[in-house]
């Protein structure tokens, strides 16, 4: 389904439920609950598959956009998570969503987490998949993503996993490492940079996570080399009444390691 925003066409996977912007916009007014999944740098809707399937066919309206210059989405990718929380705000806007639970891996959950801290009305929990701030890109892959996206590809790739990973999915026939490098190619030229350079910036700090009042769940995988589950435990402390789930052995590719155990955990804290 494609959908308007900001002047800019949005293409929205909705977990495999059928829907056009009108029939969607019904639903939503008539208070079905909604679930918006935002994915990581260099990545689009499909990371979230499993996921929004589930929640999808269980009575929620799964909403999982490929953001602005990702995927089949148009316009240019954003430069900052400040820019793209506002974007998701007016993405919500754009259906006639009041409140909805935001999910985000990676890049993703800063989005979620500038989204909450900016729009705390209009969240009603959150999900930090990956998550750490600051959340630092190494020189070497910036400038890789600049310079030789392959390159910056393979890099993401041999640290995305937990140790002694060697790329066999959960899935049959599927190769980790072969899927993340495709998706990722997929994307337009400049994307890459762009990502990582915008989780690179963000600066708001562990000590203003205090004021946050959504009540907020962090996945975290153990072994996560990109995104520390030690800075993530550290954020959850800042947020009152906030609760970490420790996904053991995983990397920072859950949602490709362990997506069983990432839905389970998001059955958990978004169904009771």
């Amino acid at each position: 389904m494609n959908i308007t925003v900001n002047g800019q066409s949005v293409h929205v996977y909705t977990g495999g439920k059928r829907h056009d912007a009108e029939t969607l916009r019904s639903a939503i007014a008539a208070g079905q609950p909604v679930v918006l999944f935002l994915h990581g740098a260099e990545l689009d809707h499909s990371c979230w598959l499993l996921q929004s399937r589930w929640f999808g066919h269980h009575g929620v309206i799964a909403l999982a956009p490929d953001l602005p210059g990702h995927g089949k989405s148009g316009g240019e990718p954003l430069g900052s998570i400040e820019d793209l929380a506002d974007w998701a705000h007016a993405f919500l806007d754009a259906l006639g969503v009041k409140a909805a639970d935001i999910v985000g891996h990676s890049m993703g959950s800063l989005i979620a987490l500038e989204f909450i801290a900016r729009y705390p009305g209009r969240a009603r929990r959150a999900v930090l998949v990956g998550t750490a701030i600051p959340m630092p890109v190494a020189r070497l892959l910036l400038d890789a993503a600049r310079d030789d996206e392959p390159k910056a590809a393979d890099m993401i790739n041999a640290w995305s996993y937990g140790y002694g990973q060697t790329g066999g999915s959960p899935m049959p026939g599927m190769w980790l490492l072969g899927m993340n490098k495709r998706l990722m190619a997929r994307q337009p030229k400049g994307t890459f940079h762009r990502d990582l350079a915008a989780c690179n910036a963000y600066a708001r700090t562990i000590d203003e996570l205090a004021a946050i009042a959504v009540p907020t769940l962090f996945i975290s995988g153990s072994q996560d080399r990109m995104t520390s589950p030690k800075v993530a435990g550290a954020m959850r402390e800042k947020i009152p009444g906030a609760r970490q789930v420790l996904i053991e052995g995983g990397g920072h590719a859950l949602l490709a390691e362990y997506p069983d155990a990432v839905l389970d955990a998001l059955r958990a804290f978004l169904t009771v």
